[in-house]
């Protein structure tokens, strides 16, 4: 059951096109969601899969801009995973929403329509806080949303190698800091990568790097132009508007 409504937002994004309602507290959707999904390579009549979908930002900002794309968002939070849902039907998108620990085993996945080599893309915002230097929040789905553990990004990595068919494509946003974590968690299966890099600020170390992997992929790895977001008054530059108002993509999403 969703909570009372004033423990509910809506909230727009993609300049208008996508609406989203979500709760006040907690995990709320925001611009890593729709840069994954500007991110995103995908194409009409593809299975495309959000890992940790949340209320469906990302994997809805997807399919606002590619029509027909066959879409599953898969999120572990019931409360959560019941606000996709409804976020999905208000928005007129088609989506199948799953209530499922992405960590989980492939007998899982499989009982929810996603047995292996089933998709076409895999999209996916881990909790990606290092529980070290993080300090978690008392709310437990904030903190389920933003901590991980050792463990977290290879488990979502194999989830996502495990459903993708060969040739599939994975894209994913991480911690600027934790991008040897990644490397090492798609050498085994991925390559062709390509990484961009997110600052926030010009002249300050990225803050996220946004990776799109090919399951079984030989091309050589390629290190992008970084994003900058703000410019030096920390006024967002107009090519980040355009993303985040829907109207461009990053090069990741580009053939």
């Amino acid at each position: 059951m969703i909570e009372a409504q004033a423990d509910i937002t809506e909230d727009a994004f993609l300049g208008g096109q996508l609406r989203l309602r979500q709760k006040r507290s907690g995990h709320r959707a925001g611009h890593d969601a729709i840069l994954l999904a500007a991110a995103t390579r995908a194409e009409a009549g593809e299975r495309v899969v959000d890992f940790g979908a949340g209320v469906g930002a990302a994997g809805l900002a997807l399919a606002r801009r590619v029509a027909g794309i066959r879409l599953s968002l898969v999120e572990i939070d019931p409360e959560l995973a019941e606000l996709a849902r409804a976020n999905a039907a208000a928005n007129a998108i088609p989506a199948d929403v799953i209530v499922l620990d992405v960590a989980t085993d492939a007998s899982a996945f499989a009982a929810n329509g996603l047995p292996p080599d089933s998709a076409d893309v895999v999209l996916m915002n881990p909790p990606f806080n290092d529980p070290a230097r993080h300090r978690g929040s008392p709310d437990q789905a904030r903190h389920t949303a933003h901590v991980a553990t050792d463990e977290t990004l290879h488990a979502w990595v194999h989830a996502a190698r495990r459903i993708l068919k060969s040739g599939g494509a994975l894209t994913l946003i991480w911690r600027a800091d934790g991008i040897a974590e990644v490397l090492a968690a798609l050498s085994r299966g991925f390559g062709g990568l390509s990484i961009l890099a997110v600052h926030g600020e010009a002249g300050r170390p990225a803050i996220r790097v946004l990776v799109h992997a090919v399951k079984g992929g030989r091309a050589p790895t390629r290190l992008l132009p970084g994003l900058m977001l703000n410019e030096a008054s920390s006024v967002p530059k107009n090519e980040v508007n355009e993303i985040l108002e829907g109207r461009a993509v990053l090069p990741l999403a580009e053939p």
